[in-house]
Order: C-alpha cells, then structure tokens, then sequence
C-alpha cells in the first residue's frame, strides 16, 4: 500500500466520524456561506506571474518544513508579494494542516483560497465553503469518473471553482469535463515522490484549452516557470519553496519580482 493510499483510507474515516459531530445545517450556518467567492482562474488569467503560493507545515515526503510561522504572517506575506492565489492544506496528519488554517487565512485576506485536501465526499466540499474556501482541488488519481462529476458539480453549485489534478495521460482523459475551471499537473507522482517537470510537458498539449493550466509541484526557481510558460500553463502552485525559509513571504516577494 503507497502512501497516497494510506491518506485516503485515514480520510474516509475522518469524514465519517466528522459527521457524525458536526451536521450539516451547522456548516451551512457560517457566515461565508453566502459569500461570493473570489475567482482564481480569472486571476491567472489576467496575471503575468500565475503564482499560486501555498501554506504547508510539514508533508509525508518532507517530514517537518516549518512550524514557526502563523497562517496570518504567511498568507499576508503572500497577498503583499502579489500571488494570485494561496493554496491552505487542511490534512492534520500528513500534513500538519486544519481547517482553522483556512478559517484564520479567510480572515487576514482578500485573495482566492484553494482547500488543499484529499476530497472524498461532499461534505469536505460544504467544509470548504464554510471555512472560506473559493475553490476545492480534486484528485483524479483517487477519484472515480462518477465522482468527480458529482463531486465537482456539487461545487459548482455552491460557487466554488473547482482545481483537478492529475499525473497521466489516463486520468486526464476520465476526468474532462465541463464542470471542472483549471487542470494541474502535479509534477510529483504521489505514489513514488519522483519529480520532474516533464510529467507537466508532456500533458500539456493535451489539456484542452478552456481549462486554465497549472502546473504543481517541484517548482523553485524562475527557469522553471520560464520553461513551461510556453507550454500555456498559466498558474504555478509553490510551496515547500517558500515556506522553508526564514521568511515566506519575503521569499515570495523576491521570486515573484523576478518574474
């Protein structure tokens, strides 16, 4: 069993026991849930830079990556370097993450939120919602075509936009489909933990072209995203990047004015 197996076994049974203390009506209760939510896709569009920085304490590959910081200092100091988007990871075992992390960035920000988690059910997606989310990622790897069709639809119809990840040629083709704003390429096969920006180039082309193109993960330095722009990959999600220095959003400052 791969790990990225492990977490979604753990994540089933995190939902199901979520339920059963915090219903639904509760969640639909929130003061953002009537918010209008903030369009990521339309900012990368519009953006010449297309970064996406994330909030990230700790992941299975890379066991601690920086605990110092708060979510207001981080998210704040991506807003003031001029990302387009921060990603949050709400998984507390894996990564360190909770939906508190999403509520406090919510709080200190006017940018697009991305809950950064493994959705297996509905009620992450009213989850999301509830805690100031603008749009949800969907992982084709561990997502049947059914779901995420009923998954992304759901979305949709709370005004979420909706992030699909895949890694291959096989999941992309399952997942196209109307109900989806941008598709990743996550240039980290989530089984091996290998990386490289060739998973992002040779999808591309087959990325059709109403989906805005982002390419995740294994991106640290301007080459990088010089290389795949001409790929029409538009956004680029960086985490571990920033977040393992002194200062994150210094770090994001200095990148992205390099852009």
């Amino acid at each position: 069993m791969n790990i990225l197996d492990k977490i979604i076994i753990d994540k089933k049974r995190e939902v199901v026991l979520k339920k059963s203390i915090i219903p639904v009506s509760q969640l639909e209760a929130s003061v953002f849930f009537g918010k209008e939510t903030i369009s990521l896709s339309q900012n990368l569009l519009h953006s010449n830079t297309g970064i996406i920085a994330e909030h990230k304490r700790r992941s299975p590959s890379r066991s601690i990556i920086n605990q110092n910081f708060t979510v207001e200092e981080v998210v704040k100091g991506y807003e003031s370097a001029g990302a387009c988007g921060i990603s949050v990871l709400t998984d507390g075992k894996y990564f360190g993450g909770s939906l508190d992390d999403l509520l406090l960035a919510r709080a200190s920000v006017h940018l697009p939120l991305l809950r950064k988690e493994f959705i297996v059910d509905e009620y992450q997606i009213l989850e999301a919602k509830a805690h100031g989310a603008d749009l949800i990622l969907l992982i084709a790897a561990v997502l049947t075509r059914d779901e995420i069709k009923s998954l992304s639809e759901f979305a949709k119809n709370l005004g979420l936009e909706v992030l699909l990840e895949v890694h291959n040629l096989e999941e992309l083709e399952k997942s196209i489909m109307p109900t989806l704003d941008m598709i990743g390429v996550n240039n980290r096969n989530l089984k091996t933990f290998e990386v490289s920006l060739d998973f992002s180039k040779e999808l591309a082309s087959k990325i059709p072209n109403e989906f805005v193109k982002v390419s995740e993960s294994g991106i640290s330095s301007i080459e990088a995203i010089n290389e795949l722009k001409p790929y029409g990959y538009k956004g680029f999600l960086i985490g571990e990047n920033f977040m393992k220095t002194d200062n994150a959003g210094k770090a994001a400052t200095e990148f992205i004015s390099r852009l």
